[in-house]
């Protein structure tokens, strides 16, 4: 499926409109719905051949952030036949008590992968823990930048952050124009 044709998918799939609380505490008047498209396998594995382009050409291992993030670095692990870490929110407090499951070892490359980027509040904390456990990450490689100031606050902490669609090219490719 080529990118006009994927985005015009996802749109039709996961663009809500409404009233919608963001985790940054915003409100939009639209939401994109990412588990409609990540629950969707014929949209998914379309994403999922997308990302594989853009990913950067050295790492370690792939970083599924939670809950979106996973199913993602699943899949994308699978296609490159790399391994791939979970990151949660918060470390469990029984079992293992990890933030990072997976196993890993200091001084690995990890891209991290997660699938709607706004303000990459979550995205930057939990690269901070990550980093602070001794991984490396340099790369954040998501579908949707929303262009509401994640890309910029993720070069702040020196990370680049790729996008199979921005926002306003997802809405440019969506179009229903012929």
């Amino acid at each position: 499926m080529d990118k006009k044709e994927l985005a015009k998918q996802i749109k039709m799939s996961s663009f809500l409109t409404g009233q919608f609380k963001l985790r940054s505490g915003k409100i939009s008047s639209f939401y994109w719905d990412k588990y409609r498209f990540e629950s969707d396998p014929e949209l998914l594995s379309e994403i999922i051949e997308h990302m594989a382009k853009i990913l950067p050409k050295s790492f370690d291992k792939l970083a599924g952030m939670e809950l979106g993030g996973i199913p993602l670095a699943t899949l994308l692990s699978l296609r490159i036949g790399k391994p791939c870490l979970f990151v949660r929110k918060v470390a469990k407090d029984y079992g293992t008590c990890n933030l990072v499951e997976g196993g890993f070892k200091p001084g690995e490359t990890v891209a991290v992968i997660e699938d709607v980027i706004t303000t990459a509040g979550q995205v930057i904390m939990s690269i901070e823990q990550m980093r602070n456990l001794g991984l490396i990450v340099n790369d954040v490689i998501c579908v949707i930048d929303r262009e509401q100031g994640g890309r910029e606050k993720l070069t702040g902490i020196k990370c680049l952050l790729s996008s199979v669609f921005t926002m306003s090219e997802l809405d440019r490719l969506s179009l229903n124009r012929d």
